[in-house]
């Protein structure tokens, strides 16, 4: 990854523990990319968890969603670090471009998927990650005609792993009311639904700055 000087908006990369953990793979041989694709490692490891969930019933799933909800996290964990060891630690490279955007996309089909498949409704994981994949190319479709990365929400990366992560977690409970996967069903459609929607959303802004910047010139 490199500086683009147009990064996504997060509180986490001026905290203590990031820029101390940063600064220690900095100091590393680890690189940027290599961060970057470890964070399909985990996003693979989270979509496996959810689809091996669906094997299994009652408390038996909930190792399952623990490991999912928290790869879920390492992939994001990674998302963070990649930036910053390449921006802060100055360790970016020219492939960066490529290496900060690709494994993202895999990640959340990796992610999304699995979790529809361990339903038993895999459609609607391929609906959810179609549109969360739809969300980040109206923004880097802005970014290519020289407008601004729109980062809106409501359903970009972070808000759609907090999502799917806080349902993993809850249905850890499930069998506490003889849950059958309702949980996961609705936060599926959430992220289907929200991701259309900021996909829409971002696409009305783009063509109106287009537009805003066409007048002006």
């Amino acid at each position: 990854m490199t500086d683009t000087g147009d990064r996504r908006p997060l509180a986490s990369r001026d905290t203590h523990w990031a820029r101390s953990i940063a600064q220690w793979l900095a100091s590393k041989s680890v690189t940027p990319n290599q961060i970057s694709q470890a964070s399909m490692i985990a996003a693979a490891l989270a979509g496996g968890a959810f689809f091996l969930s669906g094997y299994r019933t009652g408390w038996a799933q909930a190792p399952f969603f623990v490991a999912a909800a928290l790869f879920c996290q390492l992939r994001l964990l990674c998302n963070l670090f990649d930036g910053m060891v390449a921006v802060e630690g100055g360790k970016g490279a020219a492939d960066g471009p490529f290496w900060n955007e690709f494994p993202d996309r895999v990640s959340d089909i990796l992610i999304l998927v699995g979790a529809g498949a361990g339903i038993g409704a895999p459609g609607l994981g391929w609906a959810a990650a179609a549109f969360a994949v739809l969300t980040a190319y109206v923004r880097e479709l802005g970014r290519a005609t020289g407008q601004p990365s729109d980062f809106s929400g409501p359903m970009a990366k972070q808000h759609r792993m907090a999502t799917i992560s806080g349902a993993a977690i809850l249905s850890v409970f499930q069998p506490l009311w003889d849950g059958t996967s309702e949980v996961l069903l609705a936060a599926l459609w959430l992220i289907a639904i929200g991701a259309a929607f900021t996909a829409f959303r971002r696409g009305r802004r783009l063509v109106a700055g287009l537009k805003s910047g066409s007048n002006r010139s």
